[in-house]
């Protein structure tokens, strides 16, 4: 079945029917979900949402947009919640300079030294726990890739989230043995760059993910996101492969259970 490596749904977009959405998941082929957690007060929520359905499990890490709330104080903290019975990664964690350009002043990202510093602090925390990385990299490519150089270097397995970069820099995440989490970008019209990088990237180093309620794919691009719309992503896949939906599936589902070291 359909495996979602990444998703947000203790996002508040889900409280009206977040129940009727997860339990509707298997009858639209889909069987087994990650819930990455973003902020540092968000992870219980996370937590909680994993013990309470079977085929959901957790990562834990802070997003880089939502450092301002982190102390130095909370590190010991972020290690314990790692260690719970179902959390499987640590993440999402990363680099955002989206908001650096100072044209909406409004929502400036925390300063580089600090996102590279929590970044750094959060990889060394999944090197000790011995768990794989989900990487978030919003303009932010270089150094993104000079830092998680010396995490494999270091031995930390993980997936480059939401894949964004160039053709060229893929191949250096592949290079690597780094899978790359492909969603609703690559039905885009403007998603030709994705779809060059899916062609180039072997099956088994590509990840499905939704990153819902976020980048529904079309044709509900705008809309809430969820899992049920990854058939349209994983036909997406198929096409630009030369393959049909099943192996695209079952590839992926394999590619994510290795990562995420499940059974």
């Amino acid at each position: 079945m359909i495996f979602d490596t990444h998703a947000h749904y203790d996002d508040p977009r889900f409280d009206g029917d977040r129940e009727e959405v997860l339990r509707d998941l298997a009858a639209h082929g889909v069987g087994t979900v990650v819930n990455i957690s973003a902020a540092f007060s968000g992870i219980p929520q996370v937590l909680a949402l994993a013990g309470q359905y079977p085929f959901m499990y957790a990562a834990v890490g802070v997003h880089p947009s939502e450092l301002s709330e982190l102390a130095e104080s909370d590190l010991a903290k972020l290690e314990e919640l790692a260690r719970g019975p179902k959390v499987v990664a640590i993440g999402e964690i990363g680099l955002d300079y989206h908001y650096r350009d100072g044209a909406h002043p409004e929502e400036t990202d925390p300063p580089r030294a600090l996102q590279k510093l929590w970044f750094e602090r959060q990889l060394e925390l999944a090197r000790r726990l011995d768990l794989p990385v989900v990487i978030h990299s919003r303009d932010a490519a270089a150094d993104t890739l000079e830092i998680m150089r010396r995490a494999h270097q270091s031995g930390i397995p993980g997936v480059i989230h939401c894949y964004s970069g160039s053709a060229e820099t893929a191949q250096e995440y592949l290079k690597m043995d780094y899978y790359l989490g492909i969603g609703g970008v690559v039905t885009f019209k403007n998603g030709r760059v994705l779809r060059e990088v899916v062609k180039l990237a072997p099956l088994e180093r590509l990840l499905l993910e939704t990153d819902c309620p976020y980048l529904a794919p079309e044709p509900h691009r705008g809309q809430r996101n969820d899992s049920r719309y990854l058939p349209l992503v994983v036909q997406a896949i198929a096409e630009l492969k030369g393959t049909d939906p099943e192996t695209v599936i079952s590839v992926t589902e394999k590619n994510a259970r290795e990562m995420y070291r499940l059974s």
